[in-house]
């Protein structure tokens, strides 16, 4: 396919696969269910009341529920593209699409989002809509998913197609990295970013019952550079004897890595920490170490 470089997730076809199994998509949501658990557990430790707080790509609503139980947290808002998982949310709804925030300047106290900003087409663009969204010394609390995600599938799939086909296409999203994620916070004008990596590692039976899991979570290919042809049943059965080949453990179990990156960051306001000027210090970093003249 001739996919525009800037637009490397197809969000239609993201937006009809997350409709087709929201029924079920619930019995997937393990890793929102630990990134839901970690945003929480940040917000508690917050000395400071969140009256109104929005849930970007809010999905079926987990993290709002948890959120809605703390007692600093007062109205939460869960918004989506996806009709059929705001369904299954409980509180106030909004349809939206994470690239084109409709909520005004200067209104929110907390934004969060729990894997969804990872598909957006335009990450430093959502994050600035999400700044001007907040008000000064707002919090934004996100989770997405970072490089280190899926690394074995698409080692797997590459390694197959190249076999078969002498070539290969996109199987696995892109997935950005620490340090990336923390310079585009910083481009968006927020203050004091923050990211934080953690590498979960998850065990399936077989490469079969991941792709299951994907599929359930909606979050199968949704790349707009993909072969629009189905995957064939040959190239399907030996990217999973090479998953087994290089990965498998010593109990026959496959592994999948999903490495979270959580990015914490606030909008500017005159009341925060500023970061002294060069030379302005009143003891030298040399003496503090013990380096000074005679040692």
């Amino acid at each position: 396919m001739n996919a525009d470089p800037a637009k490397p997730f197809d969000r239609a076809l993201l937006r009809r696969r997350r409709n087709r199994v929201a029924e079920t998509a619930s019995r997937h949501d393990f890793l929102l269910r630990r990134v839901s658990e970690d945003i929480c557990e940040r917000v508690q430790i917050v000395q400071r009341d969140f009256p109104k707080v929005l849930n970007l790509g809010a999905h079926t609503g987990a993290l709002s529920r948890s959120l809605r139980a703390l007692k600093n947290v007062g109205f939460v808002v869960d918004a989506d593209h996806s009709e059929g998982l705001l369904a299954h949310c409980d509180g106030p709804c909004v349809l939206c699409d994470e690239e084109a925030i409709s909520f005004g300047d200067g209104g929110l106290d907390l934004v969060v989002s729990g894997l969804s900003l990872q598909f957006v087409n335009d990450l430093p663009g959502t994050l600035v809509q999400i700044r001007r969204a907040l008000k000064p010394d707002g919090l934004l609390l996100a989770g997405l998913l970072g490089g280190e995600t899926l690394k074995e599938l698409r080692h797997a799939w590459f390694l197959a197609e190249e076999e078969l086909t002498g070539g290969a296409s996109p199987r696995v999203a892109p997935f950005i990295d620490v340090r990336a994620l923390g310079g585009l916070s910083q481009r968006a004008q927020f203050a004091l970013p923050v990211v934080d990596s953690e590498i979960l590692t998850v065990t399936y039976k077989t490469p079969m019952a991941l792709f299951e899991e994907l599929r359930g979570m909606g979050a199968s290919n949704v790349l707009s550079a993909r072969r629009p042809v189905p995957v064939t049943r040959g190239l399907l059965l030996r990217a999973c004897e090479l998953y087994e080949e290089l990965f498998a453990t010593g109990d026959g179990l496959i592994p999948a890595t999903f490495e979270v990156l959580t990015l914490t960051a606030w909008v500017p306001d005159e009341s925060q920490p500023k970061p002294l000027k060069p030379g302005s210090a009143e003891v030298s970093l040399a003496k503090v170490l013990g380096k000074g003249r005679g040692r």
